[in-house]
């Protein structure tokens, strides 16, 4: 028969009680860590038990691995008490991360530490909308825009600290923003390192926090930005602003300012790319007979001359007379083209007088009966091939 194996006692090892609260917890953890600290006592035993003490602090403040305590089992017993063909892996004490320390360099007596991470930390970008007519993305445009983002605080200037106070050095980990705990296995001695609980990894603590920012060295502002759009942008495009975005914590360098255009449809004009559209009714008179008419542009005004016996559907094309190429610097090439599109209008309504006149005009033109055009050929229509075919021979 196999030994049954006693659950630690946790509680125990850090001195509290079952129902000690979080705070409690950490704060035992703390005292007998400035004791049993491999740095600040080296006896071998003080070692071992300086990872008993870690190991319960970090049992106990997990809500899953504190629940399996109280409720009588133990969270790290994966069976390793026993021996033989029942015996667990050895190393499933350890994580990946854990083996690959013991074999590069953070064996038995103190490991190669990565440091404490900066409390400096760059900041995020932003992104900032700007409604713009079509007329302000051909010519470009200088606006002045308020932004809400992290400014550094003017109170601690980026520290986090309260006026006339400083960062101390964290008292458990000394200033490393790690903490080490030793673990036989079948290499021996294992030091492994995890970032200190106290400190977060900073290696320093903050006794006395600024009270504007918390702490975190930059608060939530409004300011003014100036932007220049350049002409030819178009909907959806963004302009960079370099360092006008969200301060970092502890008065880190910005991120970058993104302001992307939305373009307002246009009411006469469509856009293609740096082509422009739009569509011209013209009176059905006007088509056969031609005529010239004004027409607007971004340019200004143009005379738009429509020849006679123009049909429907018609697209003249204005070069040069379009939305200017972003970046571009000739006129010829830089500019794109208008596209006028001719819808010929046919009147619904006619008085008596006006509807004698279309007759008297379709009876000089031959067209009281029109003959269906669809796929003529040599000038002939449908009705007349189909009366070719079945008519005199």
């Amino acid at each position: 028969m196999g030994n049954a194996r006693v659950a630690r006692d946790y509680y125990g090892i850090l001195g509290v009680d079952s129902d000690a609260g979080p705070d409690e917890i950490k704060r035992a953890y703390r005292r007998l860590a400035r004791e049993l600290h491999p740095d600040v006592n080296p006896d071998p035993g003080a070692q071992e038990r300086f990872r008993e003490v870690s190991t319960a602090y970090e049992v106990l403040t997990d809500p899953e691995k504190r629940r399996i305590v109280d409720l009588g089992g133990d969270p790290l017993d994966n069976g390793r008490g026993g021996g033989g063909a029942g015996a667990a892996d050895p190393f499933s004490a350890f994580g990946f991360g854990d083996i690959m320390d013991a074999f590069f360099g953070t064996a038995t007596g103190g490991g190669r530490g990565r440091g404490p991470r900066s409390r400096v930390q760059p900041g995020a970008d932003a992104l900032i909308r700007i409604r713009l007519t079509l007329e302000e993305c051909a010519s470009g445009v200088q606006r002045d825009l308020a932004v809400d983002t992290a400014v550094i605080c003017s109170e601690c200037t980026g520290s986090g600290c309260a006026t006339g106070t400083s960062p101390t050095v964290c008292d458990i980990c000394g200033g490393r923003g790690e903490v080490q705990s030793v673990q036989r296995s079948l290499l021996g001695q294992v030091v492994t390192s995890r970032p200190c609980p106290n400190c977060r990894g900073f290696g320093e603590v903050i006794p006395e926090p600024c009270r504007q920012c918390g702490g975190d060295g930059r608060v939530r502002a409004r300011r003014n930005v100036g932007v220049r759009i350049p002409a030819g942008v178009a909907d959806g495009m963004r302009v960079r602003l370099a360092g006008q975005g969200e301060v970092g914590a502890g008065g880190g360098p910005a991120g970058d300012l993104y302001v992307e255009v939305e373009e307002v449809p246009h009411e006469v004009f469509t856009r293609d790319g740096a082509d422009l559209h739009c569509t011209v009714q013209l009176p059905m008179t006007a088509a056969a007979l031609g005529t010239t008419l004004p027409l607007p542009t971004l340019d200004g005004v143009e005379e738009l001359h429509v020849e006679a016996g123009t049909q429907a559907g018609t697209v003249r094309t204005l070069r040069g007379k379009g939305m200017p190429r972003l970046r571009s610097t000739g006129r010829v090439d830089g500019q794109g083209d208008l596209m006028v599109h001719i819808d010929v209008a046919v009147p619904t309504k006619l008085d008596k007088e006006q509807t004698e006149l279309l007759r008297q005009l379709a009876a000089l033109r031959g067209e009281e009966q029109p003959d269906l055009a669809v796929g003529a050929r040599n000038g002939h229509g449908l009705f007349s091939r189909l009366r070719d075919s079945f008519g005199g021979r």
